[in-house]
């Protein structure tokens, strides 16, 4: 398991081929990569900007991973969460999952992206087009509650 926060941008293809476990017995693999949204409740977003508690949100997201991992049989997971100054279309969260079945890499992989959203100490700060700024609340980008 590995968690990463960062302020630089991150090459997806390089990540996994780097992370990919070999010979572990690994039949499936999910990744999730989000990006930041141009619109985001109805109103066009220019500028997002991710704050954190920097030792609190890596540990915050290794337990998360590592509740997964408990849940589901999962070989191995790579966390990546940007934070900084972010655009519409920039990458800012990697979440992968690896496992001997597709179900347990799914299920685990749609946990911990969900888990991240509502329980990782991250603060989001959207910049609109009349210059005006809003905070975002934890989980109001999913709407839907971690199970």
């Amino acid at each position: 398991m590995e968690v990463r926060v960062q302020r630089e941008e991150f090459d997806v293809g390089a990540e996994l081929a780097a992370h990919r476990p070999v010979g572990a017995g690994a039949g499936a693999e999910v990744h999730f990569v989000g990006n930041v949204r141009d619109l985001n409740d109805g109103d066009e977003v220019r500028v997002m900007e991710l704050e954190h508690y920097p030792g609190m949100t890596e540990r915050e997201l290794e337990r998360v991973a590592g509740e997964a991992g408990e849940r589901w049989e999962v070989l191995d997971s790579l966390v990546i969460h940007r934070y900084g100054v972010l655009h519409p279309g920039d990458r800012i969260v990697l979440v992968s999952v690896w496992s001997p079945h597709r179900g347990d890499a799914f299920d685990a992989c749609r946990y911990i992206i969900d888990a991240l959203k509502t329980t990782a100490p991250f603060w989001k700060k959207e910049t609109l087009p009349d210059g005006g700024h809003r905070w975002v609340a934890p989980g109001q980008e999913t709407g839907e509650p971690v199970s």
